[in-house]
């Protein structure tokens, strides 16, 4: 991979890494400190502004990374690029909080929900302008090529939460502590992201027309297909716990939510992939790379699949153990929809740099088809299933929707020019699997003690899986030379 590509990733991974130790340390506390309904109000509402904030951030956080990443002959580009970002998207979210105000207003969210959900959904306002904010000028450092900087103020922003949303729950606020956390936390992160946006891209150009030969319509474009596009993506994570807090109630959805949260730790590394490529690819298409394309996106393909089957086998294996252990034997019932989970969120992982290389290039309609399939047959599964099998039937509907994604964009991939699995490997990373399977599903039989277990099995299972990989040819001796060597011109030594 490019060196460009290797230093983003690496930027946004680390900072993945550390959104993920800290949450995994957050959320056993967050999920003692508020009952199970409390907590499943909780993932109902935030499910519900992460629906909202598709809509309101309109695919700005996705079109402002890749048309300032293009660095277009114009030499005002990034500033004219940020300013119609600020523009529109500031109009979406004040708009945004007036309908709520409305809605809030015309009593329609007590009449739906319990009274205590009205002071969650001012909350809810807030936070949609704080979030939008806070998203282009992410974007906005990201397309330049400053993810060093962007990356690290997610972990911030989970440092500020566990400091002021958990001890607020802690002592008695309950929802609305956890909330006013999250308002708080965003709104740091938000003014540091502005203070070094302003280093690299004037912000008085917010308040000044952007010239009348700039792209308009390219841009909308582009965003209002991103919009469905995301909309369709997210409906994915969120209508089952939408659909099981309608028809089976808070606790259910909490135990379901805990189960998400553990199988979505899969998606860490893809996630990761899936942003550096979108940007990284958008300059290759415009300088018409196309070999480079898939060279690149086939191999970010086979590392994904082999980092992920690994992550699955040992979440498998260990599940009732962590979940025991990790949010408490009340939650044991989110054992069987966490098992259930695994394999399409495998199929989801793999597909996510995937559909991000088509959006680099553009070709939003095939990835709007791709994903509608996948969302369709998803919202079907889950209104049939969820209504007789509960968490069961939202973790089977979910997991078949997941996986679906796989297959439906490898052919969207080669229809818009490139191959994602043209370097897959996949009888080798099959037979890299099954050897790996071995330590992992074994050794919890001979050892004594979850704690234990937790701790041998993975590195154990890690050090045998990386070593056939390379016995088997999964990952070439060449790639791992190469990976060294790009990280010792990148990483600080000594």
């Amino acid at each position: 991979m490019g060196r460009n590509v290797v230093r983003g990733f690496l930027s946004i991974f680390s900072s993945d890494v550390g959104v993920l130790i800290l949450s995994i340390s957050i959320t056993p506390i967050l999920v003692r400190v508020l009952t199970s309904a409390e907590y499943g109000d909780y993932a109902f509402v935030m499910s519900v502004l992460s629906v909202t904030m598709i809509v309101i951030n309109a695919g700005i956080f996705d079109g402002i990374r890749k048309y300032i990443a293009e660095q277009r002959p114009d030499a005002d580009w990034n500033s004219n690029v940020f300013a119609y970002y600020m523009q529109v998207g500031l109009a979406l979210a004040f708009a945004a909080v007036v309908i709520i105000l409305v809605v809030l207003q015309l009593g329609l969210v007590q009449r739906f929900f319990s009274p205590e959900f009205e002071i969650y959904f001012y909350m809810l306002a807030a936070l949609v302008v704080i979030r939008q904010l806070w998203a282009i000028g992410r974007g906005t450092l990201m397309g330049l090529g400053y993810e060093h900087i962007s990356e690290p103020t997610k972990m911030a922003r989970w440092v500020v939460f566990a400091l002021v949303g958990v001890p607020l729950a802690a002592i008695g606020w309950g929802v609305v502590g956890v909330l006013v956390g999250r308002i708080v936390a965003r709104g740091v992160v938000a003014i540091a992201v502005f203070w070094f946006v302003s280093r690299y891209v004037s912000l008085g150009s917010i308040t000044r027309r952007v010239p009348s030969d700039f792209p308009r319509r390219e841009l909308l474009s582009y965003n209002s297909f991103s919009v469905v596009l995301i909309l369709l993506t997210s409906s994915l994570y969120h209508v089952d716990l939408i659909l099981l807090r309608t028809l089976s109630g808070a606790q259910q959805t909490g135990y379901y939510n805990a189960a998400l949260i553990v199988a979505e730790f899969l998606w860490f590394v893809p996630t990761a992939m899936q942003t550096v490529l979108l940007q990284s690819t958008s300059e290759w298409w415009s300088e018409n790379k196309i070999d480079t394309v898939t060279d690149v996106t086939s191999r970010a393909t086979r590392y994904v699949v082999l980092i992920t089957t690994i992550m699955c086998l040992g979440i498998g294996a260990l599940a009732e153990q962590f979940v025991s252990l990790y949010f408490g034997t009340e939650y044991l019932a989110a054992v069987a929809p966490l098992v259930l989970l695994l394999p399409g969120t495998l199929g989801f992982a793999v597909a996510r740099p995937i559909f991000a290389v088509g959006q680099g290039k553009g070709e939003l309609r095939l990835l709007i088809l791709a994903t509608g399939a996948s969302a369709t047959l998803n919202l079907v599964l889950n209104l049939l299933l969820i209504p007789r099998y509960g968490t069961v039937g939202a973790a089977v509907s979910t997991s078949i929707g997941y996986g679906s994604m796989l297959l439906f964009h490898i052919l969207s991939a080669r229809r818009i020019g490139f191959d994602p699995i043209s370097d897959l490997r996949f009888g080798r990373i099959v037979a890299t699997s099954a050897v790996a399977a071995v330590p992992v599903y074994g050794l919890p039989l001979v050892l004594e003690g979850d704690v234990v277990e937790l701790i041998v099995v993975p590195p154990v299972g890690f050090a045998v899986f990386l070593v056939a990989a390379v016995l088997f040819g999964a990952i070439d001796r060449s790639e791992v030379n190469e990976l060294r060597q790009r990280l010792s011109t990148i990483l600080p030594v000594g």
